[in-house]
């Protein structure tokens, strides 16, 4: 009895050590799973405040994207309208010098006109007397018997082929004026003025002008 007695007390002992050791292992598991619990806790609740500045930040974002976009629109439509002044105004200076140019050309026609009516009627007042004096220059050679002397006319010198380049002739034309011509062969007024040695613009229709060398 008393051996049935001692392996009974010895079976109890081991026993209750055994599960006196199973309950702290599980009471040591069970804060360790706390333990974790709390700290998976605590990064779940970080990344959502994480999570949230993104958004925060991402909002912002959108935001300064649309002002930015509605700016550009703003300047596009800007650059629009100040693109279509320029083109009036362009088209307006095209305007003005279209018609700066029509109203010299018709200075320039008028003066011609001008000058023609002048060319017209001095001829016609100076007519007479040179007549007279003609008649009188017959008359005192006939007169005296001798034969009345002509003015030598002088041979047109020929120039040496090659030394010099022939010069570009412009017959002019009706309507045409000085600036017209001279716009046409790329030279200015002045330079077609020196090389005909023209007084003034006014030119004739018919009138050969020298506008180049070849």
């Amino acid at each position: 009895m008393k051996e049935e007695n001692c392996v009974t007390k010895s079976i109890s002992r081991s026993t209750y050590r055994v599960v006196t050791i199973v309950c702290g292992m599980l009471l040591l598991s069970g804060c360790v799973m706390a333990e974790k619990y709390e700290a998976e806790k605590a990064r779940s609740l970080n990344f959502q405040r994480l999570l949230a500045q993104e958004e925060k930040r991402t909002g912002e974002l959108d935001n300064e994207a649309k002002r930015g976009k509605k700016e550009l629109m703003e300047f596009e439509a800007r650059n629009r309208e100040l693109t279509a002044q320029v083109q009036a105004i362009r088209e307006q200076m095209a305007r003005v010098q279209e018609e700066a140019e029509a109203m010299k050309e018709s200075a320039l026609l008028e003066r011609k006109a001008k000058a023609d009516m002048k060319r017209q009627v001095t001829p016609t007042r100076k007519a007479q007397p040179s007549e007279s004096i003609s008649d009188t220059v017959d008359l005192s050679a006939s007169a005296l018997g001798i034969a009345p002397e002509v003015p030598a006319v002088p041979e047109p010198t020929e120039p040496l082929m090659g030394s010099m380049r022939s010069p570009i002739i412009h017959v002019v034309k009706p309507g045409e004026t000085l600036y017209r011509i001279s716009r046409k062969y790329g030279l200015t007024v002045d330079k077609v003025r020196k090389l005909n040695k023209l007084p003034d613009d006014i030119i004739e229709v018919g009138q050969k002008l020298i506008v180049g060398q070849e």
